[in-house]
């Protein structure tokens, strides 16, 4: 019998890499199925919290097995900045005025280094659950990479690209919410 969750995301670009991600065991529906279309609140100053707040509302609200996500840039030389605020850095969500932010910031920084961090919140049954996946890399001094979403064309992975210049199926064995969501799998398939 197939796992029905509901991911708890507005974001299409989220919601096409979780769906690489998990198999064909889980029934991932979207809030849409649950006729869910205001925005999810997410008010705290962690990352974690926001994670928690987003699965409660849907899990109280709509009364389903649901998770949610939320994701952080945090750059060393910025004290960890985005993080929390990485969405609206820049003000507003646009991914390249948030992007110009961080480039400007950085302007004549050595320290490049950051990471993505991914917190995934299930509530299953009632029941919370958090899995946490972090990508090290650094910022680059451009924009390049045609693919990915947020701030990917300015995050250079090991081996020198961008998570922009990786296709969605390189970009899934490698990113921080894919090491949360395989956390989050390693889970369901231990409580089958």
């Amino acid at each position: 019998m197939k796992i029905e969750l509901v991911f708890a995301t507005n974001n299409s670009n989220k919601i096409k890499e979780i769906e690489v991600l998990l198999n064909a065991q889980y029934q991932l529906k979207k809030l849409a199925d649950i006729h869910c279309e205001e925005e999810l609140p997410e008010t705290h100053h962690t990352i974690e919290a926001n994670s928690l707040e987003k699965a409660q509302y849907v899990y109280e609200k709509y009364n389903v097995n649901c998770f949610s996500e939320d994701t952080g840039l945090e750059v060393e030389a910025l004290n960890g900045k985005p993080g929390v605020d990485s969405a609206f850095y820049a003000g507003d969500r646009d991914a390249d005025k948030n992007m110009d932010k961080v480039l400007k910031e950085l302007d004549g920084i050595t320290n490049r280094n950051a990471q993505f961090k991914t917190v995934i919140t299930l509530i299953l049954n009632g029941q919370q659950h958090q899995f946490t996946g972090i990508l090290k890399g650094k910022i680059g001094f451009e924009k390049k990479g045609l693919y990915g979403f947020g701030y990917d064309p300015i995050f250079i992975v090991d081996d020198g690209r961008t998570l922009a210049e990786l296709m969605l199926e390189e970009k899934s064995k490698i990113s921080h919410r894919a090491l949360a969501t395989q956390q989050l799998i390693a889970f369901l398939n231990k409580i089958q």
